[in-house]
């Protein structure tokens, strides 16, 4: 398997990598995780050994960035932070596994060979279309007839959650958890504030309108009927 290990501590980078080689993977390694969501973007990859914490980028933001780009490769979090709520925090954040610091290597192994096992899962697309709007997550860029619409942050993970449900509506909860992590109504117009954002760029300034608010139910995005 080609794996890569992304870990900023050398001793432990280079005993995971010299260990894994001895066992006859194919092995690279990086200590900032910038440049691992840069490797792993660019490069054909099995699976990947992510700590936590990291400059650059935090492992969190490494595993929601490769997920949200369609990258599928296992990924198991090896890192100091233990706690329960670390652990269903990495899981949820998009990693297969996860295993706490002091280990054993053997346990690591095993858990690569599992992961191994499982069928292997396609990899998602990279683009989104609805009608004449496209979304690319790799260059997190979006286009409407071939005009570039500049978008910020939120307004592009807003676009995204409704074209990755294109035809059905996404109610404002849903947004909240999707979009702004938040598990319970905050009781905010934040949603709405950059619906009305996302729709003066994405149908304003065009023909046909392709986002549709459903009264008391929420928002979708299909082509004009």
């Amino acid at each position: 398997m080609k794996i890569l290990v992304a870990e900023d501590d050398p001793t432990s980078a280079e005993f995971i990598a010299r260990g894994l080689r001895e066992a006859g993977h194919s092995v690279e390694s990086v200590a900032d995780g910038r440049d691992a969501l840069a490797w792993l973007l660019y490069n054909p990859c099995d699976l990947v050994v992510l700590d936590r914490m990291m400059p650059g980028m935090d492992g969190l933001s490494v595993v929601r960035s490769l997920r949200a780009a369609g990258r599928r490769m296992p990924v198991i979090f090896l890192t100091a932070m233990g706690d329960v709520e670390d652990r269903v925090e990495g899981l949820r954040a998009g990693a297969d596994d996860y295993l706490v610091k002091p280990f054993h290597f053997s346990e690591l192994t095993a858990r690569i060979e599992a992961l191994a096992r499982r069928p292997a899962t396609p990899e998602a697309a990279t683009k989104l279309k609805v009608h004449d709007l496209e979304l690319d997550l790799l260059t997190r860029s979006a286009t409407r007839g071939g005009v570039t619409i500049e978008l910020l942050a939120k307004e592009f993970a807003l676009l995204e959650a409704l074209m990755r449900n294109a035809g059905r509506i996404v109610t404002r909860t849903m947004l909240l958890e999707q979009v702004w992590d938040f598990s319970f109504d905050p009781k905010t117009s934040v949603v709405e504030t950059h619906m009305s954002r996302l729709r003066a760029k994405v149908d304003k300034p065009f023909e046909a309108p392709l986002i549709h608010t459903t009264r008391n139910s929420g928002y979708s995005i299909h082509a004009p009927r």
